[in-house]
């Protein structure tokens, strides 16, 4: 798979040429000659396999494209969460208004720095920083497959995780709907925001890790663009030939 990833071009050429090598052959052969027939039913044979596997592909990368909006929609919730975050310490918590408040903004502390240690894992790097690797493959650069490993390799139980509503801060939350309300609701709506984003990121690495046991349908692409390359000269010699005829 890296080797094909690696040498598209090169491939396609190849093929191409081959194709091209063929086809100066048969035109020893005249119009109507059973080779040319041959030529044909080749063309139309590897044109069908080419334009299925195309429509294939085709699925995959519209999924995998969704994948990586899904992607930047986390990537910029997590960096909203942590201006929220950061609004939040502004406001209530220098200074703390009294010790549930202090409770709070300390939960608010570790969160912010879930998020933030988060943002810096493999599947939010490889996608909008560094490498995409679930898109079509490109014909002109091969694909980062260590960026592809990097985020194989991540795992969403790793995270740095924290419980948004443990049992004192609970305790914390009740006690500020009676004293500041308004404390305590901007509090549970981070909260609610933070449990989103890790669950969020969880079920994108699922869908991640089905794609990627899928990648080999861009491989069949490659393989089946070069098929048609090969087939491609025999049909243009077999219409050059007729009309010579």
């Amino acid at each position: 798979m890296t080797f094909i990833a690696d040498n598209q071009l090169i491939l396609l050429i190849a093929f191409f040429l081959a194709g091209c090598t063929g086809t100066w052959r048969l035109f020893a052969k005249p119009a109507g000659h059973r080779a040319w027939k041959i030529a044909d039913l080749v063309w139309v044979v590897l044109g069908g396999i080419g334009a299925i596997v195309a429509v294939v592909a085709g699925i995959y990368s519209a999924d995998t494209s969704r994948l990586e909006r899904q992607i930047d929609i986390a990537y910029a919730a997590t960096r909203a969460f942590d201006t929220d975050a950061a609004r939040f310490r502004l406001r209530f918590c220098d200074p703390a208004y009294d010790s549930d408040t202090a409770t709070l903004c300390e939960k608010i502390e570790f969160l912010s720095a879930s998020t933030a240690e988060n943002a810096d894992l493999p599947l939010f790097i490889a996608v909008t920083d560094r490498v995409s690797p679930l898109r079509k493959l490109d014909f002109f650069r091969s694909t980062d497959m260590e960026g592809m490993e990097e985020v194989a390799a991540f795992d969403p139980d790793a995270f740095l995780v924290f419980a948004s509503l443990d049992d004192p801060t609970r305790a914390a939350v009740d006690n500020m709907r009676r004293k500041v309300p308004t404390i305590a609701g901007d509090f549970l709506i981070l909260a609610r925001a933070y449990d989103d984003l890790i669950e969020q990121t969880r079920r994108l690495r699922d869908e991640w890790r089905y794609l990627q046991s899928n990648a080999y349908i861009l491989v069949l692409q490659v393989l089946a663009l070069c098929l048609v390359s090969f087939a491609a000269p025999f049909r243009l010699g077999k219409s050059i030939v007729d009309l010579r005829g």
